[in-house]
């Protein structure tokens, strides 16, 4: 068998540019636009009954077509033509037509045919058995000369060839197993030449179809079995569930009545179709419903944030996922009977919502959640900026405290569920205090604080980072309390510029600690106010032998090769070279820079730190983004070291970040000296990180 598609254009091409035989032609002119031009026509010999097609140009003009009569002197006129284009036409031959040459009239006057048509005994149909058919069975037909049919033609393009007829073809009769691609419609007969006499059948042949009559269940659980009762089921190729789920493996019984399978597990509900082998699609009455999880009941009823939830009912197993509003949840355990989820922090969702693999959804009966309880606050009567001690139950789920006036709720992460300590803001006033949780609930208490005005300074407004020499602002009240100010490592203060109740300027020591600063400033009652904010430059290089990373000798010394990046500008270098990302490189690449069989210097981790100086040549927004620094294949992420605000940065400038080898929990103690991956990569990346750059990355022992 094979399919009979594009036949026709294959043959108006032949008939385009062969002359030969079976081909004649009509006339020698040129085409040209407007000329009515015949080129040439054909078949012949021709069948009568059949189409003779004609291809020239303009041939739309052609109003009707004359053939020789089957008398002497006798014409037949056709008129009634088919227009395929202005280059072709199509005429059906008349049964009285009889051999010659064929006038075509036009409005630009006749043209007829240089060669005669000829005609060919005809191929006749005069019986066609049975007329309602099923694939696989035996099609019989009858009539004269069908021992020159090489090929049976089904709806819609199934061919039947020669060599697939049973046998004993004969002038008068031939039989054809009807395929199963086979569909209604009328049959064609064909002698198979390259242009081929074609026959139509009369009449339409109905080929049987698979029918539905019923299914059962018709309310069904995903996997479970379905079975389908009809008739002649053995023609089904496949069934189409809802949500395009294809099944093609079942079992059909002896009287193909009847169809066993098992549904997917991801069934949706809808009508279904059984797909024949032909393709036709057969369309189910009643949709089919899927089960869904039932008689549900959840346990505890009030349950605490990142607590398990207990969900019973039946048919669970349905569930793949469990959301609080659009917050989804981990299961922990399910089965058909029990899920266990782990109820997420910040969930609000007074239901949980089980999702099928079907789609559907259904939610749990209400729950509530616990909400922390306030038993004690102390002292009750107390001083702005001092610390205040709160107790009670399920404390850890607090995580603002909100004073009266104060302009800033204060944050906090209790690890206590019975107490915690928190510092009442400078700017706080009396009244009552709002706790507000994990999950956005807030709990008023009903004890009441007696809040005095603090006798310290209050910082309202300074920069994030200053650099050695800067004058240093800060804006806020109470500042005409301060005697002094100490930066980290005891280095005082010496030089200021205004000093009043409002306004404080420092000029900062050249010899203030670079990095992030804890800056006290001493009031003359000897109380201490801290500020903390960046004095920008880079720490010293304390012992050379714990540098893991100089690029002094290039980025391809002792093994190590560069990625993404290159060699820095030397010409504002901290120290010697730098590694830099590049913008004619930016994206190219994975890792910045990286190796495997350098040895580096050990560690104990308890008493090291980490150092990098970093230079931003601009702010980066912060983004979905990671860089890592990879340590014998143990990583972290380097970027929340540099953020200021909604920026990584450096305030353009080297600055030295120091991270704690404790925040690589999975590197050995003492740290490794080789092995594994080493170096620096972009791991998830949303930024451009061009003009990013590193030097000296060192191990620093604890003082």
């Amino acid at each position: 068998m094979k399919t009979n598609k594009y036949r026709w254009l294959s043959y108006l091409i032949i008939l385009t540019f062969i002359v030969n035989g079976g081909l004649f032609m009509g006339c020698d002119k040129s085409e040209t636009d407007d000329t009515v031009i015949l080129n040439s026509f054909g078949p012949s010999p021709a069948l009568r009954g059949g189409e003779l097609r004609f291809i020239g140009n303009n041939l739309k003009e052609v109003k009707a077509v004359v053939f020789t009569g089957l008398t002497p002197g006798s014409t037949v006129e056709v008129t009634d033509i088919t227009i395929v284009n202005e280059h072709e036409i199509k005429v059906a031959i008349p049964q009285d037509a009889g051999p010659g040459t064929v006038t075509l009239k036009t409005s630009q006057g006749d043209i007829t045919t240089l060669t005669p048509v000829t005609f060919s005994e005809p191929i006749g149909i005069k019986k066609i058995t049975p007329t309602t058919v099923k694939a696989g069975e035996t099609l019989t037909i009858e009539g004269d000369y069908l021992n020159l049919i090489m090929e049976v033609i089904f709806f819609d393009n199934v061919v039947v060839e020669a060599k697939d007829f049973i046998a004993g073809q004969s002038r008068e009769k031939l039989q054809v197993i009807v395929p199963a691609e086979a569909q209604t419609g009328k049959i064609i007969l064909s002698d198979g030449k390259e242009i081929p006499i074609e026959v139509y059948s009369d009449i339409e042949i109905i080929v049987v179809l698979p029918s539905l009559t019923a299914f059962s269940p018709e309310i069904i659980k995903p996997g479970k079995d379905l079975t389908i009762t009809g008739e002649n089921l053995d023609l089904v190729e496949s069934i189409m569930f809802s949500g395009d789920k294809e099944v093609d493996d079942f079992t059909i019984n002896d009287d193909f009545t009847e169809i066993t399978l098992v549904t997917p597990e991801d069934i949706q509900d809808g009508t279904f179709k059984l797909i024949a082998k032909s393709t036709v699609e057969i369309e189910s009455t009643k949709p089919l419903a899927t089960v869904m999880p039932s008689e549900l009941t959840v346990a505890p009823k009030i349950v605490k944030n990142g607590d398990d939830l207990i969900i019973t009912g039946k048919d669970l197993d349905l569930v793949s996922i469990i959301k609080f509003n659009e917050l989804k949840a981990e299961i922990t355990t399910k089965s058909e009977t029990e899920i266990t989820v782990t109820v997420p922090e910040t969930a609000n969702s007074t239901v949980a919502t089980l999702v099928a693999l079907s789609t559907k959804e259904v939610n749990t009966p209400e729950f509530s959640y616990i909400e922390p309880e306030i038993t004690s606050l102390s002292p009750t009567t107390l001083m702005a900026g001092t610390d205040l001690t709160v107790q009670g139950a399920d404390l850890d789920l607090i995580r603002l405290v909100r004073f009266p006036s104060a302009s800033k709720d204060v944050g906090v992460e209790p690890s206590s569920t019975t107490s915690f300590v928190v510092t009442v803001p400078a700017d706080a006033t009396s009244g009552n205090v709002t706790f507000i949780t994990v999950n956005e609930t807030e709990v008023t208490s009903n004890l009441t604080l007696t809040i005095t005005p603090a006798d310290i300074p209050v910082i309202t407004k300074s920069p994030t980072s200053v650099k050695p020499g800067q004058l240093l602002v800060i804006e806020g009240t109470k500042l005409n309390l301060v005697e002094s100010i100490i930066f980290q490592n005891g280095v005082k203060a010496t030089q200021f510029g205004t000093r009043s109740e409002t306004l404080l300027e420092v000029i900062v020591p050249d010899n203030a600690k670079k990095g992030s600063n804890n800056i006290e400033l001493v009031t003359f009652a000897g109380k201490t106010v801290i500020l903390t904010l960046t004095i920008s430059g880079t720490d010293p290089v304390v012992d050379p032998s714990l540098m893991i990373y100089d690029f002094e000798g290039g980025l391809a010394n002792d093994g190590r090769w560069n990625g993404i990046g290159g060699e820095g500008d030397p010409s504002d270098a901290l120290s010697g070279k730098y590694y830099e990302i590049t913008a004619e490189n930016w994206g190219t690449g994975y890792w910045w820079f990286a190796e495997n069989w350098m040895t580096h210097p050990s560690v104990t981790k308890n008493d090291h730190v980490l150092k990098m100086d970093i230079r931003l040549r601009n702010d980066i927004p912060a983004a979905s983004a990671e860089v890592r620094l990879m340590l014998s294949g143990k990583t972290v992420n380097i970027l929340p070291y540099l953020l200021d605000g909604a920026n990584w940065s450096t305030g353009g400038d080297w600055k030295t970040i120091t991270i704690p080898l404790t925040a690589w929990t999975d590197l050995s103690d003492p740290t490794p000296a080789s092995g594994g991956d080493w170096g620096i990569a972009t791991w998830v990346n949303e930024s451009n990180f061009t003009g990013f750059c590193v030097d000296n990355i060192r191990y620093e022992k604890i003082n």
